[in-house]
């Protein structure tokens, strides 16, 4: 049973309702065609405004998840296939999903929550000319920042790659690989973006459907452009990311497409740009971008301490980092569901409904990942050997503490204890530990003050990064 099939309304919000589905009752008299969409896009307000909360929120989030953790799955397959080229090429691959990750939740996530929460808004206010407004607003916005990710890692990724403990052939395989991945950026942003959109207006169907597509047709296709196959010609690691450009630049523009015939109940236009409609996108998308920022700068701060271990440090770092991604799309099925249901209610006037669903969806998320990490954590070669590798811990690495003299090693660990002590952060105790192991465990090296300071900065900046604390975002 889909969300609109939900509870019938609430005697107490039929004026409510009545009131938001005015415009749309307008539209339905047009044609018959239009009064179905109309029709519709009212039960599903209706659902969201009355019904209850609970089933009302896994119907809305069961489809966005589903095909998310389906959307995993390509991250996975594409772990193991490129597992296949060497360790080198999985240790590039593993400099890169941090940044990708970046992207994809900023999109997704950050930006993508402030264009859900605004159309969702405009949805549950009657605001019609304001919710098509937001979807052109939202195109530009996905141009312009896919843009910025795009020459931003053609001109400093191979300095940010080399940063993070990158050299020659995982360096190579890492600049070749995000070179053919981001330069799809802004088809991933205006996909992204226009699900975002239709999510906001409570239509999860479409963009679930466009990601499970994009994940059936991706992992078959992905080998065939990595390893070659009949007249496709062996591409490599890079094929990996010709593979995530087609899929994207497809969906782009059967969206773009979906959303200008006005199928969803709202259509896509050419509207004059205003400041107020970019502002109500970003002053939800921006906090919310920031807090994605933060999250994939940890990894990325974490992948750069690991890569100055070696290569096969790297490669394992990349292979257990993959699974706070699994909780992800869980999260954020979630979460889009509660962002699309506040939004309507808070549109609507209704701040105690709006209030009590997020307090439901958090225990939901709660229950959900707890569960997968409890079992990843009794349970930890299991996901090991879903990408079928030489055990990384038995493969020798020839940089990072190796090289560094007893006393460099013994700061550095001193290093981790002062900064855990001030933060009291789980994942500083877990280097503090290993720092300390390696600091009296194997012959110390001739020393090298170089990679020395470079852990000590990666030290503080963890440190630094810990002690933030986000504001609480006000109505």
């Amino acid at each position: 049973m889909s969300v609109e099939d939900t509870a019938a309304p609430a005697l107490s919000v039929t004026k409510i309702v009545a009131h938001a589905a005015a415009p749309l009752r307008q539209v339905a008299a047009a044609t018959p065609s239009a009064a179905a969409t109309a029709s519709a896009a009212e039960q599903r307000r209706a659902a969201l405004l009355t019904a209850p909360i609970l089933p009302t929120l896994l119907k809305l989030a069961l489809p966005t998840v589903t095909v998310l953790v389906a959307q995993t799955a390509v991250n996975i397959a594409e772990a193991y296939y490129v597992g296949f080229l060497g360790t080198d090429a999985l240790a590039g691959a593993a400099l890169v999903f941090p940044i990708f990750m970046l992207m994809t939740m900023m999109s997704n996530g950050g930006f993508g929550s402030g264009v859900a929460s605004s159309v969702a808004r405009a949805v549950g206010a009657g605001r019609r000319a304001d919710a098509e407004a937001a979807l052109f607003h939202a195109v530009v916005l996905a141009i312009i920042a896919g843009g910025v990710f795009t020459l931003g890692v053609i001109f400093g990724g191979p300095h940010l790659y080399r940063a993070l403990g990158g050299t020659g052939e995982a360096l190579a395989a890492a600049t070749t690989y995000s070179n053919y991945l981001f330069a799809g950026a802004i088809p991933v942003w205006i996909v992204n973006l226009q699900a975002a959109a239709l999510r906001g207006s409570g239509n999860v169907k479409v963009p679930a459907l466009v990601t499970l597509v994009g994940a059936i047709v991706t992992i078959p296709v992905s080998p065939a452009l990595i390893f070659g196959f009949g007249p496709i010609p062996r591409l490599g690691i890079g094929g990996a990311g010709v593979a995530f450009g087609l899929y994207y630049g497809a969906a782009m523009l059967y969206l773009l497409y979906y959303m200008a015939s006005g199928a969803t109940g709202l259509k896509l236009h050419i509207v004059p740009l205003r400041g107020k409609i970019f502002g109500d996108m970003l002053k939800v998308g921006i906090p919310t971008a920031f807090n994605a920022v933060l999250t994939n700068l940890t990894v990325i701060l974490v992948t750069g301490a690991v890569g100055l271990f070696g290569t096969s440090a790297l490669a394992g770092y990349g292979i257990a980092s993959r699974l706070d991604y699994i909780m992800i799309p869980l999260l954020f099925g979630i979460s889009t569901a509660t962002l699309t249901m506040v939004g309507v209610n808070m549109g609507a006037g209704q701040t105690a409904r709006a209030r009590k669903i997020g307090w439901i969806s958090g225990v939901v998320g709660m229950i959900m990942t707890g569960a997968i990490g409890l079992l990843v954590a009794i349970f930890p070669t299991a996901w090991l050997n879903l990408f079928n590798l030489l055990p990384v811990w038995q493969l020798d690495g020839g940089r990072g503490m190796r090289a560094l003299s007893r006393p460099e090693r013994v700061a550095i660990a001193v290093a981790f204890v002062v900064a855990w002590v001030a933060t009291h952060d789980g994942l500083l105790l877990l280097l503090t530990i290993a720092a300390a192991f390696r600091a009296f465990a194997g012959a110390p090296g001739p020393g090298d003050r170089r990679i020395c300071a470079q852990f000590l900065v990666l030290v503080g900046a963890l440190a630094a990064l810990s002690a933030i604390r986000l504001p609480e975002l006000t109505r």
